[in-house]
């Protein structure tokens, strides 16, 4: 098999046996082709975990209200493919999440899952109720979604696409949405000014999760200022599953032409000793080495005395684009920070506030708002290079 993006810890299928087995195809959004793909990565990895009467969930990425074409969501149509194969297999599929912004239904309406998935026996519910659940330390017992506790499955589906915070969202990060509604803002409060710190949580509410596949949909992707609107769909032409959150995520560093561990997720993984020896990738992996990336966001400098004068002038932080934004409010009404405010004019932002979790940039249903460097922050970054 011809070695097209590889790193010094990933081996090729047929080469010597590994424990972290990641499945490329090249795919569309063809219905049939596409089902036969999925159908493939599903007989492969999991087959003996989905029989008849079993209970699965399916996590697609339902973020906000947005188009399939807009590369936001999940597809639909691999939605569709997943939740066929179950019924065939005699299970009880439930696609389900917590949105970022907006009503589920509207999501479920404009991302074309009600047109996608008519006609089938699934059952289409948001994530509501929360229930405790201890994930380990340091973060301890926190509120996930209450209805976790009802399945024997859940299979994950991840959207390939980047994220202002933390470079990109794929299997990992895709289970924080088992987390509901504002309880999310409440653990970016806690654990999103430090991208290790918050991105050793998404690794252990993934533990906690325990997907038992990842089928990631990078058939059009997300590049740019992701995850919501202010990003830009590229089309990749690729479909990727594996049992492993962390082995499938590192497999797309390679892909884009990352070192895996600039992924904040798998810096945590290989800490907690969650990284598996070896992977084994099965099928071509192109390179994309010209894959748009948000700007990360800066740590902060210096004595603590003056944080908050360095993250109100040096640091990375969200910035409006006035000519799109239609003072909806949704970026002050989801600040966990309170650091923006309106006074019958566009959002104003508190800096020195501001946590950098960038929930206004995710929920922003126009794109009005990016992560950029201030002045100062541009030339403190040009001077310590």
């Amino acid at each position: 098999m011809k070695k097209v993006a590889t790193e010094r810890n990933f081996r090729w299928a047929g080469e010597e046996p590994s424990v972290g087995r990641v499945m490329v195809r090249k795919a569309s959004y063809n219905g049939e082709s596409l089902r036969k793909t999925v159908f493939s990565f599903l007989d492969n990895l999991c087959a003996d975990r989905i029989e008849p009467g079993t209970r699965v969930l399916v996590k697609p990425n339902l973020l906000s209200p947005n188009p399939p074409e807009s590369a936001v969501l999940t597809h639909p149509l691999v939605v569709k493919a997943v939740v066929e194969y179950i019924i065939d297999r005699g299970a009880r599929p439930v696609v389900s999440d917590s949105p970022g912004t907006g009503s589920f239904g509207r999501i479920i309406r404009i991302g074309g899952f009600a047109d996608a998935l008519a006609g089938l026996d699934v059952e289409i519910r948001e994530f509501k109720e929360s229930g405790a659940r201890d994930i380990g330390e340091p973060f301890g017992t926190i509120e996930m979604a209450k209805d976790l506790i009802d399945f024997d499955v859940v299979v994950n589906l991840p959207k390939l696409k980047t994220h202002s915070q933390m470079l990109l969202t794929l299997a990992v990060k895709n289970t924080f949405g088992c987390v509901v509604g504002l309880r999310k803002v409440e653990w970016h409060m806690k654990a999103g000014v430090d991208r290790d710190h918050f991105g050793r949580l998404l690794v252990q509410i993934h533990r906690a999760v325990a997907p038992a596949i990842n089928i990631l949909d990078g058939i059009l992707a997300l590049e740019g200022d992701g995850p919501g609107k202010g990003g830009t769909p590229r089309h990749l032409g690729l479909l990727m599953a594996s049992t492993s959150g962390v082995a499938l995520d590192m497999a797309v560093c390679t892909l884009l032409g990352l070192p895996t561990d600039r992924l904040p997720t798998n810096r945590a993984a290989g800490k907690l000793g969650l990284i598996p020896p070896s992977i084994e990738l099965e099928g071509a992996l192109p390179l994309v080495d010209d894959f748009q990336l948000p700007e990360e966001a800066n740590l902060i400098y210096g004595p603590k005395s003056l944080h908050s004068f360095l993250r109100k002038h040096l640091l990375q932080r969200p910035v409006l684009d006035r000519n799109l934004c239609i003072l909806c409010a949704k970026c002050a009404e989801i600040c966990p920070a309170d650091a923006i405010s309106m006074d019958n004019g566009p959002p104003l932002f508190a800096y020195d506030r501001c946590i950098r979790c960038y929930c206004c940039i995710e929920v922003c249903p126009e794109g009005a708002l990016a992560a950029r460097n201030p002045p100062a922050g541009r030339l403190f970054q040009h001077i310590i290079r």
